[in-house]
């Protein structure tokens, strides 16, 4: 028996792995080269093609969406940058002093400046009158010195009015025009407080100060203000929260079980709130709780309380916490009967014929399912109630304030739009915070809006 090896014109023919391997590729190479040869009718390469038409409907995706992406830039994403921008910009002093910063260089901060300082704070002073008057930059100064110490405002006001009496030397001159000229805490002020950049206002936010030697220390116990206002308002935010779960799981529970016509008919109700003004239902919740409304005057009528001891439950954290549980309850209620409409009843009734108790079923079947609804409502109204403005400014009082009342306060009244912008952004960044937790403990994705 003769047996052929392989030559040049006989190969053996590959076996095993190796030739599943070559013929595969093999087939693969002729698939890219038919790939290539199939053209469109116009003569274009079909893959040439298809990327392009791919490439065309991502385009015309974008152009649907540009116009909500722009509505966001503008009215969401462009505000709050401006408001962190404002909340670290500081070009008042540098704007307004640029000789007296240079002069303050080699001052050591402990006793009065030189006669050089006083002398470029007078040259600054002057140039600053020279400019138009919708461009001068001292009454901006002012401001802005004055929110870091009292009564400056007021000094570079009569110094301003009586620049044109000032003469040589300029110390003397600038201590007669007024007595804070002589305080070496404003110079201080000044020389921290002269660069295009500042944490001040993030400072002040959180309750500390500078001391004589420049270091950063906590205010005293009776006046901090924001620290305690950030912890009352989680506080009540977090109250809310368990107070609308506690009303509102029932509810949706109820509304769940019934049948669609009369659950319908109940939303209706649920829904109510959202159909009337805010500050009509704010007013409306002022008429039930002051001392003689509605709430009191049943109460002494039924003989309940005596009309000298009427329950105080307005302008206080009572009022807020009543009115805001009503006004927010709805958003737990919605993604809660969202969820709970969707569990099958089968699965409590298969619970209990394998000999689950009605709690056990209810503990172990039934609400495990509904976290989705709890975290979705927890969310919504725990984060609404942290920043929410309207009802604690008009029912809360002093007591039941929130941070967000301070904050519409700085930028109405005292104007210091750079504290404000720097609660607000603290504020922010804590209810991301409080998000990335939550996804980290729970996932973002159990959240069920509907």
């Amino acid at each position: 028996m003769i047996a052929l090896g392989p030559g040049p014109d006989n190969r053996a023919a590959p076996t095993g792995n190796t030739g599943n391997a070559n013929m595969a590729q093999a087939e693969g190479v002729q698939g890219e080269v038919t790939a290539e040869k199939l053209v469109t009718a116009d003569g274009i390469p079909l893959k040439r093609s298809m990327q392009r038409a791919e490439r065309r409907r991502k385009l015309m995706a974008f152009l649907l969406v540009a116009p909500l992406l722009a509505f966001l830039f503008v009215s969401f994403i462009f505000p709050i940058a401006q408001m962190m921008w404002r909340s670290v910009e500081n070009p008042e002093v540098v704007n307004a002093l640029p000789r007296t910063l240079e002069a303050l260089e080699g001052w050591d901060g402990e006793d009065l400046p030189d006669e050089e300082v006083y002398a470029a704070l007078y040259q600054d002073m002057v140039a600053d009158q020279e400019l138009p008057r919708q461009e001068q930059r001292t009454g901006p100064l002012a401001v802005r010195l004055n929110y870091e110490l009292s009564a400056a405002r007021s000094a570079i006001a009569r110094t301003a009015f009586r620049l044109d009496r000032l003469e040589p030397p300029y110390k003397e001159a600038f201590l007669d025009a007024h007595r804070l000229w002589g305080n070496p805490e404003l110079w201080r002020i000044i020389q921290r407080e002269g660069d295009p950049f500042t944490a001040s206002y993030y400072i002040a936010a959180l309750d500390m100060t500078y001391s004589d030697e420049g270091e950063v220390v906590m205010r005293d116990e009776d006046r901090r203000l924001y620290v305690p206002l950030f912890g009352r308002t989680f506080m009540l935010s977090a109250v809310i929260l368990g107070l609308t779960f506690i009303l509102g799981f029932p509810i949706s529970y109820f509304m769940s079980i019934l049948p669609m016509r009369k659950a319908n008919l109940l939303m209706i109700f649920v829904l109510l709130p959202f159909w009337t003004s805010l500050l009509v239902r704010t007013t409306a919740w002022i008429v039930l709780l002051q001392e003689q409304g509605v709430i009191n005057s049943s109460l002494v009528g039924l003989g309940l309380l005596d009309a000298e001891n009427r329950l105080q439950m307005i302008y206080n954290m009572t009022g807020t916490i009543v009115a805001m549980t009503h006004i927010l309850l709805p958003f737990m209620v919605l993604p809660l009967y969202s969820v709970m409409r969707t569990i099958p009843p089968s699965y409590m009734r298969a619970a209990k014929s394998l000999g689950a108790k009605p709690w056990t079923a209810f503990r172990r079947v039934y609400f495990p399912q509904t976290l989705p609804g709890i975290g979705a409502g927890g969310v919504l109204v725990f984060i609404i109630s942290i920043g929410y403005y309207i009802t604690p400014a008009l029912v809360g009082g002093q007591d039941g304030r929130m941070i967000s009342n301070e904050i519409a306060r700085h930028m109405q009244q005292s104007l210091n739009w750079g504290l404000a912008a720097a609660l607000g952004t603290m504020l922010l960044v804590s209810v991301l915070i409080l998000y990335w937790a939550y996804n980290k403990l729970v996932g973002a994705d159990n959240l069920k809006l509907g």
